[in-house]
């Protein structure tokens, strides 16, 4: 429930309906794009030790896309989630773009 209130103003701030934090598969692959990677990523979060590589990848790509460090990205989009996507959601982070670019391409 938490991680929903976290997400929900973390997908308005990109451009993308807030309710899609409700849906446990669907808020995954918004992650994923806007960490800047391909959608398909999001089968990898199944396989075991895969998944751990993969959504470290995917929380230093969020973090980019919010104009966030390293540290701010491992510790708290990785490590604590919902504190981390809480600060972003209801802070004053901008969406800076996958990569730097200014919009996200449609999902």
């Amino acid at each position: 429930m938490i991680t929903v209130i976290a997400l929900w103003p973390v997908f308005a701030k990109t451009g993308i309906a807030g309710w899609s934090a409700l849906i446990p598969i669907l808020n995954t692959y918004v992650l994923v794009k806007i960490a800047g990677h391909h959608g398909a990523l999001t089968i990898l979060y199944s396989i075991p030790i895969v998944n751990l590589i993969v959504s470290i990848v995917v929380a230093f790509g969020c973090g980019r896309a919010f104009g966030k460090g390293g540290a701010f990205s491992f510790f708290l989009l990785w490590l604590l989630s919902p504190v981390g996507f809480l600060i972003i959601g209801y802070g004053r982070s901008k969406f800076v773009g996958d990569l730097g670019r200014q919009t996200m391409q449609a999902a």
